[in-house]
């Protein structure tokens, strides 16, 4: 499971100077013909005009050397998704900022429940037991963590822990599974996404085919893709 949601793409003003930093190379800022969408004094949008995106489109084609614009046009969005695939997408290092809900900090903060969880691919009974199992494991020591409480170890004894024992703590953060949903809002560039897209578009996880096909929803995406406008 993954969802993104709360997109922020580049202002009007971001726009303008983005597209007047790409004809730098050439002093080519006279044939620029995207111009500012206003309502009165305000500006409300932005029109790329077509000899714009047609150098956008040609500079994408000729790879990262020459498409540094696509560094400068920014995606911020917030997304959920599983520890699993946030151990992919952090291989993605350069070009990306993000702030993320603390796993370590906030583990115990609500009770945990299946739609904590990505598992829309747990259908076998015993695959569903364990997860279950997991769960209500996970509450047993969130309770104690809170509260205090008494628990007893594999060899029978009984100990009383006190509220906030990081032995307890111990045990949540290193029973969780990697389906955990965690969110982040991330901070993202044209550039890191064609990367992502060349190498994920296809890929075995569903989360990663679903994250593709949103990008292919972005204005201008065919930057990224190379497909048609």
């Amino acid at each position: 499971m993954i969802k993104l949601e709360h997109v922020v793409l580049a202002s009007p003003e971001q726009m303008k100077f983005i597209i007047e930093g790409m004809r730098n190379p050439m002093n080519s800022w006279g044939k620029s013909d995207s111009e500012y969408v206003t309502a009165g004094y305000d500006i409300v949008g932005f029109d790329l005009g077509e000899s714009d995106h047609s150098l956008m489109r040609r500079l994408s084609n000729t790879g990262t050397d020459h498409r540094k614009f696509m560094r400068m046009l920014p995606v911020y969005v917030r997304i959920t998704a599983p520890l699993y695939w946030w151990k992919e997408f952090d291989t993605y290092k350069v070009g990306t900022v993000a702030n993320s809900c603390s796993t370590m900090h906030k583990i115990q903060a609500k009770e945990f429940t299946m739609d904590d969880f990505s598992c829309e691919h747990i259908h076998i009974r015993q695959s569903t037991d364990v997860l279950k199992e997991t769960i209500d494991a996970l509450n047993v020591f969130r309770d104690v963590y809170l509260n205090g409480g008494i628990l007893s170890y594999e060899n029978g004894n009984q100990r009383c822990y006190e509220k906030n024992d990081k032995e307890i703590w111990w045990q949540m953060i290193q029973l969780l599974p990697s389906s955990y949903n965690q969110i982040r809002n991330v901070m993202m560039n044209y550039e890191v996404l064609a990367n992502i897209y060349k190498s994920r578009k296809d890929h075995k996880l569903d989360e990663w085919r679903s994250f593709c096909k949103w990008i292919e929803d972005l204005p201008y995406s065919e930057l990224i893709t190379g497909g048609k406008r």
